[in-house]
């Protein structure tokens, strides 16, 4: 039965027909339809069913508060789950299919749950899953795994394009309708930059459809004339389709801009705008309140505001003979608006004793009984509503009347839209008369100069008539402009609002209400949480609105308590004897309302999802076999294997043939960031653990950094360039990191200190030349003398090497002579060429990282994630060198001083010799010594690093060990795998050249 009025709806199209289909049935609608206007047009309005139970549910609302009406869209690439039948634009071809049911949304077995609902009362799944305990893993768990969750995920890759925008505006205003428009005009007029977003698809707002009189125009007259004064401003932005998200710290604010018809193929989906505003002006409007009572989640039950919506924008009856239950005045004007469309209206049930005023009288004055003092007892139906039992709103529900009604429009009151403003730490005030939330003025959002950023206007302030929302708006444009600096003034709109009578708060119907209806009395609909759920939280401890929220999961679905906060904080409230405002509001976290997982990544995907990084001489190194490892976002050659040479085979020629002659190694991935100022020895004296501000001008040394609890996170080599300036070189995958980490100390702790910080990771390029041939072939490039006299261990010098500008620095990681050239990145490579050039006639050639970790190790040489894991101290390492005991303070010493981190038998560093040479460690492999008390084998330690040595012609290894080197000369024991070990002999770490002679020529 089509439920399409003949005349009306000014967003849809007649003359244009979509054809669609819903759960592979064909249906039609036209060109403006929402998917839930041209469903319920076609007369379906059983669409969704609800998580927990599976009732049969069907649209509530007409906007982004729908909880019910989900579908999944699309199909292929381009399918996505979960989407609100209200908000989605229906195109001609489109592909829907409802949601958690099976085999069919009529017939669903998961409505079982229905008939078993009192054994799954709120929190059931806290008491229910614990006994036996072995059935978890096999019964419990599979069974909630399978039920969890809405829509199916997309098993293809998405073929839509995202982006992310970047924008700056002085006044932003959210809110497109009649409030929205008179900020933006206002801000405007001053000449300050303005930013006008509304996330629907019109302007106007709900002014459209309740048609005041503005300034003596129609509302429409009025919206199209502000549209277009403000299109015609240079300095205003207008986006429809665009949601404001997110409001964070420092004016940074998130728009989520739907492209044209999001589900049409185009060049771009969605825009996620990144902005920053001088101010904020949130005109987000209200959302009506449901109303409680037992049935009130039929199909067919629905809010008396969105009733309204569907009959005047898209032309739609939810209901031949609709009945109105409302608890203020502005349901009438639905009671009117369908009547006026030729729509029976059974009656209108008002609880107030008396139902009196302009719009009560307009409504009996067209003919349709209004019940004063009457409740709904219960909406009667199953699949659908098919009437109603009406009972004394302050009864239990005793002397009920049945009314023949096919549909429901419940009015409990507005509630302003305060998400934005609460997301960064703007409070609320009680407004008892309207029983709603409302912004503090008084308590806004502070920016970053100590003033408020963000300010609500119109209906989003608490000015629920026209007039006063109007007026609002205008002084909050002016105001916002003015604290920017801007001059000017607007004259506020005008207004006149028909009289209306106080509403009265109704949280349950009828007030008397028993467990029986309280049972089916609906707050969240998507979670089917009910009254007697909230009121069980409350008896059973829950008084605290966080807590009540999570046993219950009210507010935790996807409208995320838009619609049921009000009310399940009132029946706390009530179960608790406590006045709302003392139980206060659950947290509001951005976004708004769900944003897609394209808009959050924008072009990082595919290829761009994590950009490779590659140094200079990465072409040099894929041309001549490089065998890539990633570190970090880099990828670094790991060996460079010959024609018929195994890896392994690779890396033991690579390190003999640096350790008899010369080799060369791609460092440019090491971190590198400058830190420069005067202050910059104090604050690096902080960071590390050993004295950097004493470290003279062409000096390194090598640094540890700890956090606050001790415990070694990364290591390098600090370069002292001037008095006030020190280049800190990282590990290749903590760049980032560190950088971040110093930055978070500057910024929050030490903000007084005069240090400036840079990474400059990739302005140069980082070649280690290292062998016994290694300062003679740079010496042959010329421009520098590199002799052990001019520039010794741990110094630098600054020159032209070869032609080419260069930082020489004498390091070393394996344990050779060695010297680190760092060259501007464009040169990288020239360097790269002119060394192999030079060094051909002594055999040089590149080693990989295997090979540079393999000699580390032999000189024993820490590697970070290898020989730390979180827990471990520079002393667990024998670092306690590097430790300063001079320093009054760097992070991590006194975390370094407690007990714990001092005891003797904490496992620390030693080398390890397998009795069989030829017998290698497996990474990890945990060193063991008999069984525990309660017959567990006892763990003592484990391997930190396993190689096999080239130079020793040995496998070598490190581990962390109970005591350390007091087990020097002891024989462990490693479990390698099931019944299977292996024995090694505790030895120092530093396998070769203990005595540092080769490194030091």
């Amino acid at each position: 039965m089509s439920h399409r009025i003949a005349t009306g709806g000014r967003l849809i199209d007649r003359a244009t027909t979509c054809a669609f289909t819903m759960d592979g049935k064909p249906v039609q609608g036209h060109r403006g339809d929402t998917l839930a206007s041209a469903l319920m047009a076609s007369g379906r309005m059983l669409l969704g069913r609800s998580f927990k139970y599976h009732r049969p549910r069907g649209v509530v609302g007409a906007g982004w508060e729908e909880p019910n009406a989900l579908f999944q869209i699309g199909k292929g690439g381009r399918y996505e789950p979960n989407q609100r039948a209200t908000t989605v634009e229906l195109t001609d071809g489109m592909v829907t299919e409802s949601q958690n049911r099976w085999p069919s949304l009529e017939f669903d077995v998961g409505q079982i749950n229905d008939k078993l609902a009192r054994f799954f009362p709120a929190g059931f799944y806290y008491k229910t899953f614990i006994a036996p305990r072995a059935a978890w893993k096999h019964v419990f768990e599979p069974i909630i795994r399978r039920a969890a969750g809405l829509g199916k995920p997309p098993t293809e890759a998405d073929p839509d394009q995202y982006e992310h925008y970047y924008h700056f505006t002085d006044v932003l205003v959210v809110g497109g309708g009649i409030a929205g428009l008179t900020a933006a005009r206002a801000a405007a007029e001053t000449g300050a930059s303005v930013m006008l977003v509304e996330q629907s698809w019109w302007w106007g707002g709900r002014a459209l459809v309740d048609a005041p009189v503005i300034d003596g125009m129609p509302a429409t007259d009025w919206i199209d004339a502000q549209v277009a004064a403000l299109s015609a401003m240079p300095n205003v932005t207008m986006r429809l389709r665009c949601q404001g998200s997110a409001v964070h710290d420092h004016g940074h604010v998130l728009l989520f801009e739907r492209c044209a018809n999001e589900h049409e193929a185009g060049p771009m989906r969605h825009r996620l705008w990144r902005l920053r505003v001088g101010r904020i002006i949130t005109a987000s409007g209200a959302v009506e309140r449901p109303l409680s009572f037992a049935g009130n989640d039929l199909p067919g039950v629905m809010l008396a505001s969105a009733m309204r919506d569907y009959l005047d924008l898209w032309a739609v009856a939810p209901g031949n003979r609709v009945l109105v239950v409302a608890n203020n005045d502005d349901g009438y004007r639905t009671a009117l608006a369908l009547h006026g469309a030729g729509v029976t209206v059974a009656a209108v049930v008002d609880p107030r004793p008396d139902a009196k005023g302009t719009l009560p009288e307009a409504v009996r004055a067209a003919g349709i009984s209004v019940r004063a003092g009457m409740a709904m007892k219960k909406a009667l139906g199953g699949k659908k509503v098919n009437g109603a039992e009406i009972c004394p709103a302050q009864g239990d529900g005793a002397g009920a009347e049945k009314i023949a009604c096919d549909a429901i429009a419940m009015s409990g009151g507005w509630s302003p839209i305060v998400h934005l403003w609460s997301h960064c730490g703007g409070k609320l005030n009680w407004d008892d008369a309207n029983a709603m939330f409302c912004p503090d003025p008084a308590r806004p959002p502070l920016g970053h100069d100590g003033a408020g950023f963000v300010a609500t206007a119109g209906t989003a302030s608490g000015h629920l008539r026209t007039a006063g929302a109007l007026a609002d708006a205008a002084a909050a444009g002016t105001a916002c402009a003015a604290a920017l600096g801007f001059d000017g003034t607007m004259q506020a709109p005008t207004a006149q609002d028909a009289d209306e009578a106080p509403m009265l708060p109704i949280w349950i119907m009828p007030a008397g209400a028993g467990s029986s209806l309280r049972a089916k009395a609906f707050l969240d609909f998507q979670n089917d949480v009910k009254v007697a759920d909230v009121q069980l939280a409350a008896r059973e401890g829950y008084e605290s609105v966080e807590h009540a929220k999570r046993y219950t999961t009210l507010g935790m679905a996807t409208d995320q308590g838009k619609l049921s906060n009000i009310n399940g904080l009132a029946i706390l409230a009530g179960s608790l004897g406590a006045k709302i405002p003392q139980v206060g509001t659950t947290t509001f976290r951005p976004p708004w309302t769900p944003i897609s997982f394209g808009a959050i990544t924008g072009d990082a995907c595919g290829p761009l999802f994590k950009p490779l990084r590659r140094t200079p001489m990465d072409a040099w190194h894929e041309a001549h076999g490089a065998k890539w490892e990633p570190v970090g976002d880099w990828r670094r050659p790991y060996a460079y294997p010959r024609s018929g040479e195994s890896v392994k085979d690779a890396v033991a020629r690579e390190i003999l043939a640096a350790r008899a002659g010369i080799g060369m190694l791609d460092a440019s991935t090491l971190g590198k960031i400058v830190v420069s100022g005067p202050d910059a020895g104090k604050f690096l004296d902080l960071l590390y653990t050993n004295m950097m501000s004493n470290l003279k001008p062409g000096r390194c040394r090598y640094g540890l950094m700890c956090t606050e609890n001790g415990f070694l996170f990364d290591d390098g080599v600090v370069v002292r360039v001037s008095d006030d300036e020190f280049l800190c070189h990282t590990t290749t995958g903590g760049a980032e990191r560190v950088h971040g980490w110093m930055e978070e100390w500057l910024q929050t702790e030490w903000w007084d200190l005069k240090v400036f910080t840079a990474n400059v990771t990739e302005q140069s390029a980082q070649i280690a030349v290292i062998g016994p041939k290694a300062r003679e072939v740079l010496q042959s490039l010329g421009g520098m003398d590199l002799s052990g006299d001019a520039l010794s261990f741990m110094g630098f010098v600054d020159g032209v090497l070869g032609g080419i500008p260069t930082r020489v620095h004498r390091i070393s990681f394996s344990g050779e002579l060695s010297f680190e050239l760092a060259i501007p990145a464009n040169r990288g490579r020239e360097m790269w060429d002119a060394i192999l050039k030079a060094g051909a006639p002594h055999g040089v050639g590149p080693y990989g990282t295997e090979a540079m970790h393999i000699m580390r190790a032999e000189k024993g040489f820490i590697m970070i994630g290898d020989e730390t894991d979180g827990t471990v101290t520079p002393q667990d390492l024998d670092l306690h060198w590097a430790v300063s005991k001079k320093k009054a303070d760097f992070i991590g010493k006194r975390a370094q001083e407690r007990p714990d981190l001092m005891r003797r038998d904490r496992r620390r560093l030693v080398g390890l010799l397998t009795l069989t040479p030829s017998d290698v460690l497996p990474d990890g492999a945990p060193a063991v010594d008999g069984m525990t008390a309660d017959g567990r084998t006892r763990m003592i330690g484990h391997v930190t690093s396993s190689y096999m040595s080239p130079t020793l012609g040995r496998s070598i290894a490190m581990a962390l060990v109970d005591r350390g080197m007091e087990r020097e000369g002891e024989t462990m024991t490693f479990s390698v795998g099931p019944d299977q070990v292996m024995e090694a002999v505790v030895v120092s770490a530093v396998f070769f050249d203990p005595e540092g002679e080769k490194q030091n020529v």
